[in-house]
């Protein structure tokens, strides 16, 4: 059933819910060692993967048959992967910039497209991609300032993430969305322990709590976000995922004492309005 104002309002509430995710985040791998923050986070959000892509094909096994093992396993390493640079990202630049760089990924997606999925990308597209890139020159500053880089850590984790976008389209030509979910969270969880078990250290009481709070919400924005696509397109809903980036900065902004400046502004603003004009035309021409 289609009901776009719902899906609408629940991919803001799921824009809410994941920016408090990257504010905990924040805190937690500002104490402690990343690849184990998000090593707890995939166990729990493994078990929550498991219990809804059962539910949804009916067994574990019937969820976990694909053919294409290769994809799906990429697929689960690019995404944990992913989450562990952005973190570390958080930690390095803050919420802030982190996010104004990392609103370039649809613009990547646009770019790669035709690459990883042979699908056309016409001239208006490629305008809005370089007028984007423009945007991410803007806040980065070369030449105005001494570049950091460090702001390659977002933008890497915009690229993986695109990348990641992409080859779950490719993978849902064979697979179900079951299916992939299953292996997004199985193969991230192997993944983040076989690595992040090794960088154990005790949290302190109240750290578990926040640490059970990002499980849970992780859990509960993965939900609301699946029910958002289960009442709208995709193409309906994707705008308002910027929202993210206004909720980050205001809990970085209120919480951590981070400071806006103009370029990054005006560089936010010139890429999330070519990344919405990308969006226009891939809902255009669609058939």
């Amino acid at each position: 059933m289609t009901d776009t104002q719902k899906g609408i309002g629940l991919m803001v509430i799921t824009t809410i819910i994941f920016a408090a995710q990257d504010g905990i985040s924040r805190h937690l791998a500002g104490e402690y060692n990343v690849l184990m923050i998000v090593m707890i986070r995939y166990w729990f959000f493994a078990a929550f993967v498991i219990s809804i892509a059962k539910r949804q094909a009916g067994s574990i096994r019937a969820a976990a048959a694909t053919q294409q093992p290769v994809l799906q396993t990429v697929r689960g390493f690019l995404l944990a992967a992913e989450i562990c640079v952005m973190i570390t990202a958080f930690t390095l630049l803050g919420l802030v910039e982190s996010h104004v760089i990392f609103t370039a990924y649809p613009l990547l997606v646009a770019a790669l497209s035709g690459p990883v999925l042979g699908e056309a990308v016409g001239w208006r597209r490629w305008a809005a991609i370089g007028i984007g890139f423009v945007g991410v020159v803007i806040i980065l500053q070369p030449g105005i300032k001494v570049f950091s880089p460090l702001a390659l850590v977002p933008l890497l984790a915009a690229l993986m993430f695109a990348l990641y976008n992409l080859l779950t389209r490719l993978a849902a030509r064979k697979d179900s969305a079951a299916t992939s979910f299953f292996w997004t969270g199985t193969v991230g969880a192997v993944f983040t322990t076989t690595i992040g078990i090794w960088f154990w250290e005790p949290m302190s009481s109240s750290d578990w709590v926040w640490m059970c709070i990002l499980c849970v919400t992780a859990a509960i924005g993965h939900y609301t976000l699946i029910k958002t696509y289960a009442f709208a397109e995709a193409s309906a809903v994707q705008p308002f995922a910027y929202l993210q980036l206004v909720f980050a900065s205001a809990i970085a902004l209120t919480i951590f004492g981070e400071s806006l400046s103009w370029p990054l502004v005006i560089g936010a603003g010139v890429v999330i309005g070519a990344g919405l004009f990308t969006l226009w035309r891939e809902r255009v021409s669609a058939p």
